[in-house]
């Protein structure tokens, strides 16, 4: 522990209370200190303000918060900006075009073979539309769904349990998959599948081809990324429209309203809990000294739901300033595939409603939340007509 956490109360982001209620949790913390510390999250910020601040101050708080390469997530500009631009094109609106039809015919085959009364939207439906669309979008196997959802589970709990051990092999194992697709790739050459993957171990930067680490970090950040958090905000959406369903019928019947409705409700149950930064120098932060090297947690389910720029956190409103919701970050690390998340979102809402009448709790089942790193729900019982 930092001497210089002695200027903020400690708190235990483990304990029992607020794993089983991880939003409920930070809203108490957020209302007793906006920063505190912590062995296992190091420093924990809890505000708007606070996560703006060093969202905005890459010189202060980077983002080379660990010994592997994170591409470009884990860096910093100027060495992040080439990055960012070969990646951006990614998810630009040419490419979402032309993904669009795989992904809604995903989404409504999904939808439209979901059972009929008490219905687990986690395993037949949130999961499996993460996988299949991650897959479609990277021109990846069906065979590798399992592998997939077996290896996130398993990095969910060793990075719960702070186990490095395992959280070492976890990766391993990940990058043994990503190697085999680049190989495969590269040893196909001009026989190759036109897909993302292909399309990325052809890149260059800077004028030089990417190396397999990097490809590899590429590849681990957008799944990484997008597995865990699709599937969360998949539950969280239907959730949030079971227990409203006047807004459940207004959806129906203003589709166009889906794209700032999506955001809103991800606003108040956020399906990414933290990201992480260090300081580079002493920086004091809201009262509360740090030395350069301490380790930092922005915690988003926190600062999205803060009192101070939104009012009431549970308020559902249509009207809200989007630059204001932090759901895809900001500053010079706002998501870069937020266009491919937001389409993924609104194609699978808009397929879900479309094959069902209406989507209702069941109250013999009550939602069982996920724990930390992960979010929304790890069961979802809905009652389906």
């Amino acid at each position: 522990m930092s001497n210089a956490s002695s200027h903020a109360p400690n708190w235990d982001p483990r304990d029992e209370q607020i794993l089983d209620d991880q939003i409920a949790g930070y809203d108490n913390m957020r209302k007793q200190c906006p920063i505190a510390h912590s062995d296992y999250l190091h420093w924990s910020v809890f505000t708007h303000a606070q996560t703006m601040r060093i969202l905005n101050d890459h010189e202060t708080f980077s983002s080379r918060v660990s010994e592997r390469v994170s591409v470009p997530n884990g860096m910093d500009p100027p060495q992040h900006t080439p990055f960012r631009q070969l990646i951006e094109p990614y998810f630009g609106p040419a490419a979402m075009s032309r993904f669009e039809p795989a992904c809604q015919a995903i989404a409504r085959n999904l939808a439209g073979n979901l059972s009929r009364g008490p219905t687990d939207f986690m395993t037949q439906l949130a999961h499996p539309y993460a996988f299949e669309v991650q897959c479609a979008f990277m021109g990846w196997p069906a065979s590798l769904h399992q592998s997939l959802r077996d290896w996130i589970s398993k990095n969910h709990a060793a990075t719960l349990a702070q186990d490095r051990a395992a959280m070492g092999q976890i990766a391993q194992e990940f990058d043994g998959y990503m190697l085999t697709l680049i190989n495969e790739r590269r040893q196909a050459g001009a026989n190759a599948p036109d897909d993302t993957t292909t399309r990325l171990t052809r890149e260059l930067v800077s004028g030089r081809p990417l190396n397999n680490e990097e490809l590899i970090s590429i590849l681990r950040n957008w799944t990484v990324g997008e597995l865990g958090t699709i599937a969360a905000s998949v539950g969280i959406l239907a959730q949030y429209l079971a227990v409203h369903p006047e807004l459940q019928q207004q959806l129906r019947e203003q589709p166009e309203l889906m794209p700032p409705a999506i955001d809103e409700i991800l606003r108040i149950h956020a399906p990414l809990i933290s990201n992480r930064r260090i300081s580079t120098k002493s920086v004091e932060l809201n009262g509360c000294s740090l030395q350069a090297g301490e380790r930092i947690s922005i915690l988003w389910a926190s600062a999205n739901r803060d009192e101070a720029v939104f009012g009431d956190p549970d308020e559902f409103r249509l009207d809200r300033d989007p630059a204001l919701n932090l759901l895809y970050g900001a500053g010079v690390h706002v998501c870069p595939g937020a266009p491919l998340a937001r389409m993924e979102l609104r194609l699978i809402l808009e397929a879900l409603l479309a094959c069902t009448r209406q989507i209702m709790p069941s109250p013999d089942h009550p939602p069982i939340r996920a724990r930390y790193p992960g979010s929304g729900f790890s069961s979802l019982i809905l009652k389906v007509l």
